[in-house]
């Protein structure tokens, strides 16, 4: 449920609790509602969903005798989870799409320029969003599912009163302060869409908490039935409301934040037919706890979304100033950061892919970390970062050497034929973006939260500093976007870096030096390759994009990084053996 652009998934949740074999249930569990700070802690099991409270489970076992293994579930269960993980899996893929389709539709209906305009509102409300989102999904899930039954609505409700008030105090103050905002980016005319956006927050606000009491209850088919129920309703309006707009001589950027808003007031009271109020009662956290455990969940949100969005608003900024100078009009700012944002959004595909590492391996690594198995983090850790770096090839590798065919394909003339030089840079930044996220995560899962939280901010400061450097000093046009995309990737490659050692010093590993090395000799290779092809088509860029990525596997298994035990690894998960599991 994130703003349109970068397209981070709605709920940023992970698969439902499965029936694994390995590790055991109370770690898939765990990971259903995503809140890796709780999956630290977790030295004990869980119960199950019908068991009683936490407060009341029996103590866990002495160290020196094993747990019992948990029951295997019933055939009735595993189907049911076995369908609520495809459920989720499938809205999230849904949720992609229709946000690539909004932002396919938008640059046609509004022109560049507008486009460019109506993503500094959808990025601005994004940023405060996707943080409203994160901390009222994830609280509510973990504050329903830690109760017993009986007590779920009287947690639900106490966690909502909470979520409300928060969401009226927070879209208050957004409004408040949009003409700031507006003025920073030195776009003054997008003020009042920004203004109009307060009610996103508010609404937004009022639906999470929602989806949080679903995702607590394992209600997985609805939430993935609302997440793809809003994700075309919300396309279809905003495309709607701006044609309506544009059509009766209004702004057709007002239009499109005023879709937004409907779009979300419908979802609301239709989310509420299904999770209803709860009702009154003691169960649950105390505001005190709900707010202590909320407090550091919106801090790094809040840390990460500015991440997202530090380079975008910088680089409008100094386009403002720059067209202020030159006398060109806000217009003329708008087209170049309406070009900037259709490469941002091929760019942020690797790292929007790789989360599903985070969301599987960690939980697993934070189980071995508090059961101090020294060998097993090690192992977890240097696996999901190798991982990380062949996945990220692989996506980055067609992006960048096919960036000028790539925007081509999706968008018009007026920003592929300047985006390709952006985007083959960017993509690569986004790429080292998405190591930099593993390794957060996995520091989030050793119990180095504030760890983590400062590698981003410090990430903030970097891209801030050098677009601040780097964008400034170039000349008017696409060479600003570039410059951007430079500065922004270098800060990013550098926090990578950085995590890796901290990661390293808390794991005990980080990758071996050879696997960087030979994923960059591949993806250089791969480029060149990809830079070299002609347009033939936009079908044609789907097989030419298959080629790059072969390009990029073959050198792999020329280097041996990819080799037999990476086949049997393969084998063992989707073989016979796993579907005996």
């Amino acid at each position: 449920m994130s703003s349109p652009a970068p397209l981070l998934p709605f709920s940023l949740l992970p698969l439902p609790a499965l029936p694994f074999p390995s590790p055991s249930r109370e770690i898939a569990r765990l990971a259903c509602f995503c809140d890796n700070r709780a999956v630290s802690r977790a030295a004990e099991p869980f119960p199950p969903p019908e068991a009683a409270a936490p407060s009341q489970a029996a103590p866990a076992p002495a160290a020196a005798s094993p747990a019992p293994s948990p029951a295997a579930p019933s055939p009735s269960a595993a189907r049911s989870a076995g369908r609520g993980g495809l459920a989720i899996a499938g809205a999230k893929v849904s949720f992609i799409l229709f946000g690539f389709v909004q932002q396919l539709i938008l640059p046609r209906l509004l022109g560049t320029d507008g486009y460019g305009a109506v993503s500094v509102v959808l990025a601005g409300v994004g940023v405060v969003n996707n943080v409203i989102v994160a901390t009222g999904i994830q609280g509510v899930s973990r504050a329903v599912s830690s109760v017993a039954e009986a007590d779920v609505a009287a947690a639900f409700r106490r966690t909502l009163a909470l979520h409300a008030l928060l969401a009226v105090v927070v879209s208050a103050g957004f409004a408040l302060l949009a003409g700031a905002v507006a003025d920073f980016s030195e776009a003054p005319h997008v003020a009042g869409p920004l203004r109009l956006a307060a009610a996103v927050v508010l609404l937004y606000g009022l639906y999470a908490p929602l989806v949080g009491a679903l995702n607590g209850q394992r209600r997985f088919v609805t939430q993935a039935a609302f997440d793809v129920g809003y994700g075309a309703l919300r396309t279809a309006s905003i495309a709607a409301f701006a044609l309506l707009f544009l059509r009766a001589g209004q702004s057709g950027v007002l239009g499109a934040i005023a879709g937004f808003v409907a779009a979300a007031a419908v979802i609301v009271p239709l989310a509420l037919t299904r999770t209803g109020l709860g009702r009154r009662g003691t169960a649950g956290p105390s505001i005190r706890e709900h707010a202590a455990f909320l407090l550091p969940l919106a801090v790094s949100q809040t840390f990460l979304n500015l991440l997202l969005q530090t380079d975008f608003f910088l680089l409008r900024r100094f386009l403002g100033q720059a067209t202020s100078g030159l006398a060109l009009g806000a217009k003329a700012a708008d087209d170049l950061i309406g070009v900037y944002r259709g490469a941002q959004l091929f760019a942020f595909l690797p790292y929007q892919l790789l989360l599903s590492v985070t969301f599987i391996l960690f939980p697993m690594l934070a189980r071995a970390h508090a059961e101090h198995d020294r060998a097993a983090v090690r192992r977890y850790a240097m696996t999901g970062v190798r991982l990380s770096f062949l996945l990220t090839g692989l996506l980055c590798a067609p992006i960048s050497g096919l960036a000028p065919h790539v925007l081509r394909f999706a968008f018009p003339v007026e920003i592929w034929s300047r985006g390709g030089d952006t985007l083959r840079v960017l993509s690569l930044g986004m790429g080292a973006f998405a190591v930099l996220g593993v390794a957060s995560a996995a520091l989030t899962s050793l119990h180095r939260e504030r760890v983590a939280a400062a590698l981003t901010a410090t990430t903030v400061a970097l891209v801030a500093t050098g677009c601040s450097i780097a964008v400034p000093r170039a000349a008017f046009g696409p060479d600003m976007l570039v410059r951007s995309a430079v500065a922004t990737s270098l800060a990013l490659a550098t926090a990578a870096v950085a995590g890796g050692v901290l990661l390293h010093r808390a794991a005990g590993g980080f990758v071996a030096a050879r696997t960087p090395l030979r994923v960059g000799a591949a993806l250089l290779a791969a480029i060149a390759v990809g830079t070299q092809l002609p347009w033939l088509g936009k079908i044609a860029v789907l097989g030419e994009a298959i080629l790059v990525g072969l390009v990029y596997l073959a050198v792999l298994v020329a280097t041996r990084e990819v080799g037999r035990e990476d086949l049997a690894a393969l084998k063992q998960a989707f073989g016979r053996g796993a579907r005996r599991a």
